[in-house]
């Protein structure tokens, strides 16, 4: 918004944050852990990475859910040794469905709009 003697203020700045952490499955059936959650228009974009360790003995997959559509987005599934990764607009939440037997990390990379 420029003020009245003409002179603008400073354009919107973007800050990255990332977190970063592990998941275990639990000693039978599936566990939904969720590892991020943010209130409605915190972040205009994230991207999601899930890696599935290669002592893993099924499939990881995580969940996304967005503000727009669509407002789920998913992650994998994910084979034992390998790494899935999606971007997403509007992020609120991010569940990994971690099944029996599985481990791994993930890591979360959020973009914010502050205005000066």
């Amino acid at each position: 918004m420029c003020g009245s003697n003409g002179s603008c203020c400073p354009p919107a700045q973007i800050f990255q944050e990332k977190i970063c952490g592990n998941f275990n499955g639990p000693t039978n059936g599936v566990t939904d852990e969720t590892v991020f959650t943010a209130p409605l228009g915190d972040y205009f974009e994230g991207t999601f990475e899930l890696f599935n360790s290669a002592s893993s003995v099924t499939n990881v997959t995580g969940t996304v859910n967005s503000a727009v559509s669509p407002p789920s987005v998913p992650v994998g599934p994910v084979p034992p040794g390998n790494t899935f990764t999606s971007a997403v607009k509007s992020p609120t939440s991010f569940a990994i469905q971690v099944p029996a037997g599985t481990n791994g990390t993930y890591c979360i990379t959020l973009y914010k709009r502050i205005l000066a």
